[in-house]
């Protein structure tokens, strides 16, 4: 059984700086919620700090996590109100049905594969001389080409984004109208991960939170999407979608 937890944190403890600035330290923290060891469950997570003084951390498991440590160590223990909520995310899921609307929000890691990179990284060098890469993944720099890909592969996920709404009537075709989606927050991400041999390598990631609504068309892919995750750097911040219901459709939630 999948769940959604919704953790709140407390910025100004020591600990709460380190997991709001580390995906490394971040991801470990989840991880720890659950009694399996950390191969046996994939998680996906998103930090939401639209309200800096007031950050949430979102999760989806697939078995019922046990969140006190966390809010010990970054929260607010002893304090009134709930500090964290665990929700069966099954209702949701079951929500969903072909042409309906929801809202929705992505934090993703918009990527391109490529063979050959136009300007070369030196591990990404090291690598092509020793044979041992047969492409390499290149990050979205742009806004535009952020957009670009979110709508594109949108399909793929079961998904379409409408036109923005209250649109004056043009001549334009549906392919050059703005649609109902924008970017709420860019961030580069950089830190050390441990590579096969444990030599320390850097890693760097462009998340991207998208913000809009779409319209179900396949709600098999898209429930996928919602327990699997989107796109690349899932155990960094990435990849959790998550719907809410638009106001004229206000009889479930998230």
């Amino acid at each position: 059984m999948p769940y959604l937890s919704r953790i709140r944190i407390n910025p100004l403890r020591a600990r709460s700086r380190l997991l709001l600035t580390s995906p490394r330290a971040m991801h470990a923290a989840v991880q720890g919620s659950l009694p399996g060891l950390p191969q046996e469950e994939r998680t996906l997570w998103r930090l939401d700090a639209d309200n800096a003084h007031r950050p949430q951390l979102l999760v989806v498991t697939a078995s019922r996590p046990d969140w006190t440590h966390l809010v010990e160590q970054a929260g607010w223990p002893g304090a009134d109100g709930e500090h964290y909520a665990v929700r069966d995310y099954s209702p949701l899921l079951r929500q969903i049905e072909a042409g309906r609307t929801f809202a929705f929000r992505l934090t993703a890691n918009p990527v391109q594969n490529t063979r050959r990179p136009d300007k070369l990284t030196p591990r990404q060098a090291q690598h092509l001389e020793a044979g041992q890469s047969r492409g390499f993944r290149l990050g979205h720099r742009t806004a535009k080409a952020q957009l670009n890909w979110f709508l594109t592969r949108a399909p793929r996920w079961g998904m379409e984004v409408p036109l923005a709404p209250h649109l004056e009537e043009t001549s334009a075709s549906d392919e050059e109208r703005p649609r109902d989606i924008r970017i709420v927050a860019r961030s580069r991400r950089t830190f050390g991960k441990a590579d096969l041999t444990g030599k320390e390598m850097q890693v760097v990631l462009n998340a991207v939170t998208f913000e809009g609504r779409m319209r179900v068309t396949d709600p098999v892919l898209l429930g996928e999407r919602l327990l699997a995750g989107i796109g690349p750097a899932k155990a960094y911040g990435c990849g959790l979608l998550t719907l809410a219901p638009v106001p004229e459709q206000a009889g479930g939630g998230e």
